[in-house]
């Protein structure tokens, strides 16, 4: 199982203040936002490099640069929080867009929206969403990007449910899941217990 539960002293203590319910709107995005740019640099670790010469004020010395360009997808509304992060420590990134409703009564997800960079199949994509529940969202925003031509992907995520992460790789076992907390289980509603509540609400205050 390709999981990787991303643990730093800095992401339990803001994770911790996601969590509370006492965290008002500008303290949730704050602490999201931190966890995010620890999050891209572990998801982004093992990236490849290129070597390249680079002249400095003294001489010239090795140096190296991303070898593939980077593509930042979110998936719509709730998957915009973790990419203030993603684009402070990559900056050169594209974003993609994916738009996917869940449909209350049976849970499914619904595309609404697609738009992307043209270099997919040359990029290494990320996809960022809060909450990985059922793992339907996830998986099926996957297929829409591998449909584009996409091919070196994973995902990031700032909490996880066992349910969606079997889900997940059941559908797509060779794409690695970066996460900072695998919570305990999903409740009758699917969401994530304990969870956070709804993470789109609480990062835009509605």
């Amino acid at each position: 199982m390709a999981l990787h539960l991303v643990d730093h002293p800095v992401i339990r203590e803001r994770l911790t203040r996601i969590r509370s319910v006492d965290s008002g709107t500008a303290e949730f995005r704050e602490a999201l936002h931190d966890v995010s740019r620890l999050l891209c640099f572990e998801v982004t670790r093992d990236l490849e490099t290129s070597p390249i010469l680079v002249t400095t004020p003294l001489g010239e010395t090795a140096g190296h640069r991303l070898a593939r360009p980077v593509v930042l997808v979110p998936i719509l509304r709730a998957g915009l929080g973790l990419l203030r992060g993603f684009s402070e420590l990559l900056g050169e990134a594209s974003v993609g867009t994916i738009g996917l409703s869940r449909d209350e009564e049976t849970l499914a997800p619904h595309r609404y929206h697609f738009r992307m960079p043209p270099d997919l199949a040359e990029a290494e994509v990320i996809l960022i969403d809060p909450m990985l529940a059922t793992g339907g969202s996830a998986s099926d925003a996957v297929d829409e990007l591998k449909a584009a031509g996409a091919h070196r992907l994973r995902f990031a995520c700032l909490i996880a449910a066992p349910e969606g992460v079997s889900a997940f790789t059941a559908r797509h076992p060779e794409v690695p899941i970066y996460t900072a907390a695998l919570d305990q289980c999903l409740d009758e509603r699917a969401y994530i217990v304990p969870g956070l509540g709804d993470a789109g609400d609480r990062y835009f205050g509605t």
